[in-house]
C-alpha cells in the first residue's frame, strides 16, 4: 500500500476514501450482525451518516473531467445524489415498518454505491488503484 499518495491529494479525496471505507466496514459488519437490535439501528445510523457524506464530498472531487460543460462534474455524480434519495427512503420505509424495502434498498446502496463504484476507483491509472494495487505489481 502507497499511502503516501493518498497523503498528498486533495483534503476533499482524503475524506472521501475515508468515509468510504468507514462505510465499507459498518456495512460488512451490518451485513453479518442480527437485524433489529438496538446496535443494528445504532450501527445503521452510523452507516448512513458516512454514506451520506461519501456522497456530498463526491461533489468537491471533479479531476475525472475537468473540462466538461458541466463545470467538472461526471455521470458518477449522478450515483451521489442516486445515494442521498436512496437514503432518505431506506430511512422512510424503516419508520413506517416496511422493512423489506428498508433492507433492499439498504442492501443496494451498499453493492452499487460502495463495492460496485469502488471497484472503478481500483481501475490502473486511477488513485486507488495506486495506493492499494500498483505496489503489488510493482515487485
Amino acid at each position: 500500500m502507497n499511502a503516501m499518495l493518498l497523503a498528498h491529494a486533495s483534503s476533499a479525496v482524503q475524506w472521501h476514501a475515508a468515509l468510504a471505507l468507514a462505510g465499507l466496514l459498518l456495512g460488512c459488519v451490518q451485513m453479518m450482525r442480527p437485524k433489529g437490535t438496538h446496535i443494528h439501528r445504532w450501527l445503521g445510523r452510523a452507516w448512513v451518516l458516512a454514506m451520506l457524506l461519501v456522497a456530498v464530498s463526491s461533489f468537491w472531487i471533479r479531476g475525472l473531467m475537468p473540462n466538461t460543460l458541466a463545470w467538472g462534474f461526471s455521470p458518477i455524480h449522478l450515483l451521489s445524489i442516486f445515494v442521498i434519495v436512496q437514503l432518505a427512503r431506506a430511512i422512510y420505509f424503516a419508520r413506517i415498518g416496511n422493512i423489506a424495502r428498508h433492507s433492499g434498498i439498504m442492501k443496494g446502496v451498499f453493492w452499487g454505491g460502495l463495492v460496485i463504484a469502488g471497484s472503478f476507483t481500483l481501475i490502473p491509472g486511477r488513485l486507488m488503484f495506486e495506493v492499494f494495487l500498483a505496489p503489488l505489481f510493482a515487485a
